[in-house]
Order: structure tokens, then C-alpha cells, then sequence
């Protein structure tokens, strides 16, 4: 039975022998350790290549940006985990992470792919604006979230997208998608009825297409920095848990919606 197309494993990341460990191409002992950030090993990985001092600049802002978030719900999974399960901190992990979706983490990678054919319909010639309200238009059509716009707190527009498009202007990276998701938010209104601004989430693959990283990896990214803040998080669960509070609060404010036994009331604690 075959799966695909190759019936040998082959893979251009890494190998191995006795004495040598290669990583796409380099002696991993001799011109990675200590000479590349983890970053730049990242990039590596990822694409088989050095990043430049731009893109590793560009990688490196985004990953900052969106390593914390609070105790977002991954991270109250991540922490309530772990307090069950002390033993496991990479359960705990997991936990976290595994609730990547549309909603939270996941959103980077359904904007890029947006910005992505607003520039479609760009190179078949039409403007800026009006391609990217033909996108809009038509996710909204679809019933499809228009992903990286919108934040609870930051009615304004997130703080984070004005430093990462500046860090990225100032570097002179390729400004194309950073125009593509501000038409995206002036577009937004017009079809949607209500203003939403950028927020993190659109930010990141405007700054990540500009230097050409894979459109198909932007979620890695996301998840690779939050891996980091829930280590964090964790760490700081051994020290001051608040695990199996958060459980409790959120039995505390639950409310029974259900029918209840004749002649059985339930009492609140």
C-alpha cells in the first residue's frame, strides 16, 4: 500500500553519524552552536537558508510580540493542566497549545492567507483598495472571519502593530502587505458596518510576507512564541499556582440551565 508518492523516507533537515550532526547543510557542532541565535536556527529550519540580518530582526519582533497574552484561555488550559498533573509539564504544554485555531493563535495564518489574495487580484491588476475590498466582500460573503482585526481592549488599534510596521519600515522591509492590511481595515467598515483596527494578529504576517517567510508556516509562528509563555506561565504555577483557582472560579460562576428533579432546589455556595 502506498501513502503519496515516495516509498523511501527522505528529509533535507538533518542526518547524522558517528561523529557529525548536519542541519541543512551545516556542521550543526562546528558553524551552528553558539553562532546562530535560536531564532536564526529557527529560520534555518524552516527554510534551508541564513536569514539575513532583517529577516532575523523581523522573526525575531514578531516573536516577542506575541509570546504573552495574558491568561488567555490556552493558558488557563496550559496552567489548569498542570496543576492537575505536576508530573507533566509537557502535557501542560500541549494543553495550551493544542487549542491553535481561528480564534486564538491560528488567526495569523487565515490573515496572511487573506492579505495573500488581496495581492492576487493586485498583480491581475486591479488597485490596492478596491482589491482588497472585492476580499473582504467576499470572505464576508463566504461567512468566513476576517481574521487580525477587532481586539476587546484595544478599541484604537492594538499598540503592537504600530511598533512591528515600524520596526519593519524602519528596516525597509517590503511595505506591500503592510499596505494590503491597512486597506483590509479601511475596507472593513464598508462591508461589515463597523469599524474593527488591526490588531496583533494581521500585523505579524504583514511584517512575515514582507521578508518572504512561507505562507503556509505563519501559524509556527504564533505557536512557537507561545510556547515560550506557557513554559513561562508554568514555571510560574510551581511557584504560585493558581490552577486549581481558576477551576474554582469558573465553578463558582456557573449557572445550572438544566431541568431540575421534582421538588429538588439546588443552593449556591
Amino acid at each position: 500500500m502506498k501513502i503519496g508518492r515516495n516509498t523511501v523516507p527522505r528529509t533535507a533537515i538533518s542526518a547524522s553519524d558517528e561523529d557529525t550532526i548536519v542541519v541543512r547543510g551545516h556542521d550543526l557542532c562546528r558553524e551552528l552552536i553558539g553562532q546562530v541565535s535560536f531564532t536564526g536556527h529557527f529560520f534555518l529550519l524552516l527554510t534551508g537558508r541564513r536569514a539575513t540580518p532583517t529577516e532575523l530582526a523581523i522573526l525575531d519582533a514578531t516573536l516577542v510580540a506575541i509570546a504573552e497574552h495574558g491568561l488567555v484561555p490556552s493558558v488557563q488550559a496550559s496552567r489548569m493542566t498542570f496543576a492537575a498533573a505536576p508530573d507533566a509539564l509537557q502535557g501542560a504544554v500541549a494543553a495550551g497549545i493544542l487549542g491553535c485555531g481561528s480564534v486564538i493563535l491560528g488567526a495569523s495564518e487565515t490573515a496572511g492567507r487573506l492579505f495573500h489574495e488581496v495581492d492576487a487580484r493586485m498583480q491581475a491588476g486591479a488597485a490596492l483598495d478596491a482589491a482588497a475590498l472585492d476580499v473582504v466582500s467576499a470572505w464576508r460573503a463566504d461567512k468566513r472571519a476576517i481574521a487580525g482585526y477587532g481586539h476587546p481592549l484595544h478599541k484604537r488599534r492594538d499598540p503592537r502593530v504600530d511598533t512591528l510596521f515600524r520596526v519593519a519600515r524602519e528596516l525597509r522591509v517590503d511595505a506591500k502587505y503592510l499596505d494590503i492590511a491597512e486597506a483590509v481595515e479601511r475596507a472593513i467598515p464598508r462591508v461589515l458596518g463597523k469599524e474593527l483596527k488591526l490588531n496583533v494578529s494581521a500585523a505579524i504576517p504583514a511584517v512575515l510576507l514582507g521578508i518572504g517567510f512561507p505562507l503556509a508556516s505563519l501559524r509556527g509562528v504564533p505557536i512557537l512564541a507561545r510556547t515560550a509563555g506557557l513554559i513561562a506561565h508554568l514555571h510560574e504555577e510551581l511557584e504560585t499556582p493558581i490552577g486549581f483557582a481558576l477551576s474554582y472560579q469558573a465553578a463558582r460562576d456557573t449557572e445550572y440551565a438544566g431541568e431540575l428533579p421534582q421538588g429538588v432546589t439546588l443552593k449556591r455556595s
